[in-house]
């Protein structure tokens, strides 16, 4: 009976990778999209939307299933109960990526009003930072894990210089208000993934330990 609920888990955790996988690959093609104006490339992203939402769905009732049809030890539920918290915050990752074609979709025939080198930056970092936050969690590393946390300053940071740019932009051509708005929309949107990824990094750190934000939990 412990052989097949270990091969179960072990079948989640492959679902979880290829749930991240897709979330990143829709991050890195709503990146390029943005950065070379690429209309086509940002409606392949929305067009693959659905293929996260499915998986979130087959993730979660596999969660269920797992609880459900079997009696897990303290070890499991941590585990069980990560990836359903996980789950929630990829899904929302997706959603921003989604989030950030559809406005370079509107600024597609547009020419930048800067040359917008924070943002591209501010995705490179969180793709990182989602992609070791799953990392962390099928290797059960809890020093990446607490890596992925820490990055988060460096997408801060980020977020804050690009505000002050477009703010200064705006402040000498109030006409340049609404691309210097939507640029801003798109920079919210991955300091929101890195967030996402922290979360996920937390839960990792609760799977391993018991603890979510040094709290003692299970």
């Amino acid at each position: 009976m412990r052989n097949r609920f270990d091969a179960q888990l072990n079948k989640l955790n492959n679902s979880l990778i290829e749930m991240g996988a897709l979330v990143e690959v829709a991050i890195g093609n709503a990146t390029h999209a943005f950065e070379t104006q690429d209309a086509e490339l940002a409606k392949t992203v929305l067009a693959a939307d659905d293929l996260v939402d499915t998986k979130e769905r087959d993730i979660e009732a596999r969660c269920l299933k797992l609880l459900l049809s079997q009696q897990p030890v303290a070890r499991d539920l941590r585990q069980i109960s990560t990836a359903l918290k996980m789950i929630t915050d990829l899904e929302r990752i997706g959603d921003h990526a989604i989030d950030i074609c559809e406005l370079s979709l509107f600024l597609s025939d547009q020419n930048y009003i800067l040359n917008p080198e924070n943002i591209p930056v501010m995705a490179s970092v969180t793709q990182k930072m989602v992609t070791e936050s799953i990392d962390a969690f099928v290797k059960k590393d809890l020093k990446l894990a607490k890596a992925v946390i820490a990055r988060d300053d460096v997408v801060d940071e980020l977020f804050g210089k690009t505000k002050t740019e477009l703010i200064k932009l705006v402040h000498s051509n109030a006409d340049l208000g609404e691309q210097a708005f939507d640029l801003l929309q798109i920079a919210k949107y991955y300091e929101r993934i890195g967030d996402h990824a922290v979360n996920v990094a937390e839960w990792v750190i609760f799977s391993i330990t018991g603890k979510h934000k040094d709290t003692q939990v299970l």
